[in-house]
C-alpha cells in the first residue's frame, strides 16, 4: 500500500490524448488553477491507486524541454523545482503511436530527469487503420520503462495504467534509481562541469541534465531567486556555453538514437489507400474554399445558438415568471415577499433563461475542437493573420474569445512572438463573447420578430452573426493599428501539429461543456444574483423622505387623472423607482449617457454590467420587476420594456436607442475580470489601460454616431 500522497503528472505533446486520459482517471475529482508564480491554468485531480488517493497533474502540451511559449515552460518550471508541491513523484508519458518518432524525443529528455516514467500509448486504433504496428516489448526494453497502451475513448487499459504506475510510485522509495534510468544523453566534460556548479547553487535538482536545463532556462524559471539567477549568469559567463548550439546538438544526438529504434520498433503495411484526413484537408484546409467552409461553419454555430435555444429559453422564462407571480400572489404583502419575488427570482431567470443558448455555443466549439478541426482553422488563417500583426494561433484565442475573454487572452500563451502575442491580447475582448449573448439576445428582440426568415434563415440569428461579423472585423482593424505601434525584434514562425480526424470523445466534449456551463452559471450567476439583490434594495429605498414623498405625489396626480388601480400602482411604483437609491445613480450617469439615447435606468445597467456584462439583463429585469404590478410581473422583461415611456410619452426603447445599445456593447469593455487577466498577463497596468481607454472610445463613438443616424 501506498504510505503517503503521491503526485503524478501527465506529460507528452499537443494532440497526443492527455485530456482524454486526465478525464477517464480523475472522472469529476477535478479543479484548476494557477502554477505558483505562473499565471497558466493547472488541472488537477485525484485517482484511486492501490486503495488510496493519489493527485494527478496536467501538464500543458510541449514538444520538447526547449519550450517557446509560456504555457510550454511550465514544463521545465516543474520538473526542475524538486521544492514544490507540483513536483512529481512519477509521469505518465502519453504518446501517439502514429508518430513516436516525434513524440519519443520528449520522452527520453524526462527519462534523463531520473523521473520514473510510465508511457501511455495512444491511438492504437487509429495505427491498426493506417497499417502501423509497434512492437511495444521491444520499445519498453530499450527505453527501460514499462508500457501500457490505452484506449482515450472507451477508457481500456486504463485499470492496468493504474496498476502499473502503483509500482512505479512505490520503486519511488527505493535508495538507487540510477541503474533503471540510464541517460539517453551524455554529457560533456564541459556540460558536466556546468551541472554539477548549478547543483552547488540549486542543491535539490535531481540530475546533472535537470541542471544544464536550469541553466539554460533560468531566465524564465520564476521559482528561481534573483541571487541564484545573477550566481547561474555569472557562472555561465565564464564558460564558452552556447545554449542554442547545445540544443541544436542534443537534439541531433537523440534522433541518433530514436531514428534506428523507430525503425525497429515500427512497421507498415505497404500499398496503404490514401488517408482519409488527407483526402478531407483537401478541401477543408485548401487556402481558398476552406476559408469560406470556416465562415459558414462559424455561420451555423451562430444560427444554431439562436434556433435551438428558443424553445428551453421561453420555458424558463415562463416558469420563472409563474414563480414569481406565485410567490407575490400567496405572500403577505411584505418587504422579504418583494425581495424574493422581484428581487431574487428575477435575478435567478437572468441566469438561467441563457444556460441553452451557452450550452448550444460550447457544445458545437468543443465538437470542433475534438474532431481535430480548430488546428486547421489555424494552419488556414495563419497567412491572413500574419497581414493584420497577428499569428495563426491568434484564431483560436479570437474563437475562444466567442466564449469568453478570460481563457482566449490566457490561450495566447501558446504564441511566442510576444508582439503577436500583445496585438491578439488586446484585441481578443472585441470578439463578441458569451456574456454578450444575453445582451444581444434581449436587444435583438426588439429589432427583429423570432418568427422573421430572411433566405430561409432565422433573421434574429442574422442580425447575431452581423454582430459576430461586426467585432471580428474591427478586431482586425484595431490590430491592423496597433501593428505600426508595438515593436519587436522575435522572429515569427507556426509549428502546429494536425492531428487526424477523428471522432469525438464524448466524455471529453460533455466534461467541458458541463465545466463551462457550471462556471457561468456558479461564477457570473453569484455577481448577476447578488448585484440583483443589490439593487432591489438599492430600487426599494431612498434618502430621507424622498420614497414617501414620491408615492404621495404620485397618488394626487392619478387621483386628479382620475386613473384606475393598476394605472395607480403603475405610476407610484416609477415615481418610487425614480426617488430610490438607484434613481438618483442612475439620474447621476443620465447627462453622460444621454447623447447615446440612454436614459436613467439604462444608466444603472451600464454600471452593475461592468462587474459582467451579462448583468446588464439580470439590472433590467429587477429595474422593471421593481417597477411592475403584480399583475403584470409574470411578462417576459422584454414586453415590460416597450411598454415604458419618457416623460414627454415617447418609447425609451426607440430602434436608434437599441441599435445605439447593441453598438456600445459590441465595442465595450465592461468586464473586469478581463482587464485583471490582461493585468496578469502582460504583467503591467499599461496594456489593460490602454485597452480601457480605446474600447471605451469605440464604444461611446460608435453608439454616438448610431443613435443621431437612425434617430
Amino acid at each position: 500500500m501506498l504510505k503517503k500522497t503521491y503526485t503524478i503528472a501527465l506529460l507528452g505533446n499537443p494532440n497526443a490524448g492527455k485530456s482524454s486520459l486526465f478525464n477517464h482517471l480523475t472522472g469529476l475529482r477535478q479543479q484548476t488553477g494557477n502554477f505558483p508564480g505562473v499565471t497558466v491554468e493547472k488541472k488537477i485531480g485525484s485517482c484511486t491507486i492501490n486503495g488510496e488517493l493519489v493527485k494527478i497533474l496536467d501538464l500543458p502540451g510541449t514538444y520538447s524541454l526547449y519550450p517557446n511559449a509560456q504555457d510550454e515552460r511550465v514544463v521545465v518550471h516543474v520538473l526542475c523545482n524538486s521544492d514544490t508541491e507540483n513536483y512529481p513523484d512519477a509521469i505518465i508519458y502519453v504518446a501517439d503511436v502514429t508518430a513516436l518518432d516525434r513524440h519519443l524525443l520528449l520522452a527520453t529528455q524526462v527519462l534523463d530527469l531520473g523521473i520514473p516514467v510510465v508511457m501511455a500509448m495512444t491511438m492504437s486504433d487509429t495505427a491498426s487503420e493506417k497499417g502501423v504496428s509497434v512492437d511495444m516489448s521491444l520499445l519498453a526494453n530499450r527505453l527501460k520503462t514499462p508500457i501500457v497502451t490505452v484506449n482515450g475513448r472507451t477508457g481500456e487499459g486504463i485499470e492496468q495504467l493504474k496498476e502499473v504506475s502503483g509500482k512505479m510510485l512505490l520503486q519511488t522509495k527505493l535508495p538507487v534509481r540510477s541503474p533503471l534510468f540510464k541517460p539517453f544523453y551524455q554529457l560533456s566534460p564541459l556540460e558536466l562541469g556546468i551541472s554539477r556548479k548549478v547543483r552547488e547553487v540549486l542543491p535539490n535538482l535531481k540530475s546533472d541534465y535537470s541542471a544544464l536545463l536550469t541553466a539554460q532556462h533560468a531566465t524564465h524559471l520564476p521559482h528561481l531567486s534573483r541571487e541564484s539567477r545573477n550566481q547561474i549568469f555569472e557562472m555561465l559567463g565564464t564558460e564558452a556555453f552556447e545554449p542554442l548550439r547545445w540544443q541544436i546538438h542534443e537534439t541531433l544526438l537523440r534522433y541518433q538514437v530514436l531514428d534506428p529504434l523507430v525503425r525497429d520498433a515500427m512497421t507498415r503495411k505497404e500499398g496503404q489507400p490514401d488517408r482519409f484526413s488527407d483526402k478531407l484537408d483537401s478541401v477543408l484546409a485548401h487556402h481558398v474554399f476552406g476559408i469560406f467552409i470556416f465562415i459558414g461553419l462559424m455561420f451555423l454555430v451562430f444560427q444554431s445558438v439562436f434556433s435551438w435555444a428558443t424553445a428551453p429559453m421561453d420555458w424558463i422564462e415562463s416558469g420563472c415568471g409563474q414563480l414569481s407571480n406565485l410567490i407575490l400572489a400567496i405572500s403577505p404583502d411584505a418587504w422579504w415577499t418583494d425581495l424574493l419575488g422581484k428581487g431574487i427570482v428575477s435575478g435567478l431567470s437572468g441566469i438561467l433563461v441563457f444556460i441553452p443558448q451557452i450550452f448550444i455555443l460550447f457544445l458545437l466549439l468543443t465538437i470542433l475542437e475534438e474532431v481535430g478541426y480548430m488546428s486547421r482553422a489555424v494552419y488556414l488563417f495563419d497567412r491572413i493573420m500574419q497581414r493584420f500583426g497577428l499569428n495563426g494561433r491568434s484564431i483560436v484565442a479570437m474563437v475562444a474569445g466567442g466564449a469568453c475573454a478570460i481563457p482566449a487572452v490566457m490561450s495566447t500563451r501558446t504564441i511566442s512572438n510576444y508582439k503577436e502575442r500583445l496585438l491578439t491580447i488586446m484585441v481578443t475582448p472585441l470578439i463578441s463573447c458569451s456574456a454578450r449573448i444575453p445582451v444581444y439576445t434581449l436587444l435583438v428582440g426588439f429589432l427583429v420578430d423570432k418568427e422573421l426568415k430572411w433566405f430561409g434563415f432565422g433573421a434574429q440569428g442574422l442580425v447575431f452573426t452581423a454582430l459576430y461579423a461586426l467585432s471580428i472585423v474591427s478586431a482586425l482593424v484595431v490590430a491592423l493599428v496597433f501593428k505600426f505601434f508595438i515593436r519587436s525584434a522575435d522572429p515569427t514562425f507556426l509549428m502546429i501539429e494536425l492531428p487526424d480526424y477523428r471522432l469525438p470523445h464524448w466524455r471529453n466534449v460533455f466534461r467541458t461543456v458541463y465545466d463551462k456551463v457550471s462556471s457561468f452559471v456558479f461564477q457570473a450567476g453569484k455577481v448577476i444574483l447578488l448585484i440583483s439583490v443589490v439593487l432591489w434594495a438599492m430600487a426599494r429605498f431612498g434618502p430621507g423622505h424622498q420614497i414617501a414623498d414620491a408615492k404621495q405625489k404620485a397618488l394626487v396626480i392619478a387621483e386628479a387623472q382620475q386613473l384606475d388601480s393598476i394605472q395607480t400602482l403603475d405610476l407610484v411604483s416609477a415615481n418610487v423607482l425614480e426617488a430610490s437609491y438607484a434613481g438618483h445613480l442612475g439620474k447621476f450617469i443620465e447627462p453622460a449617457i444621454r447623447p447615446l439615447g440612454f436614459d436613467w435606468k439604462i444608466g444603472i445597467a451600464l454600471v452593475t454590467s461592468f462587474a459582467a456584462r451579462e448583468v446588464f439583463v439580470g439590472t433590467m429585469a429587477t429595474i422593471y420587476s421593481v417597477g411592475s404590478t403584480k399583475e403584470d410581473n409574470h411578462e417576459p422583461i422584454r414586453e415590460r420594456m416597450k411598454r415604458d415611456v419618457s416623460i414627454d410619452g415617447k418609447p425609451v426603447f426607440t430602434l436608434a436607442t437599441v441599435l445605439s445599445l447593441l453598438i456600445f456593447y459590441v465595442f465595450a469593455m465592461q468586464c473586469m475580470s478581463t482587464i485583471a487577466v490582461v493585468k496578469k498577463e502582460t504583467k503591467s497596468w499599461k496594456w489593460p489601460i490602454i485597452q480601457l481607454a480605446y474600447m471605451t472610445f469605440l464604444a461611446y463613438g460608435s453608439a454616438f454616431l448610431v443613435y443621431h443616424i437612425f434617430s
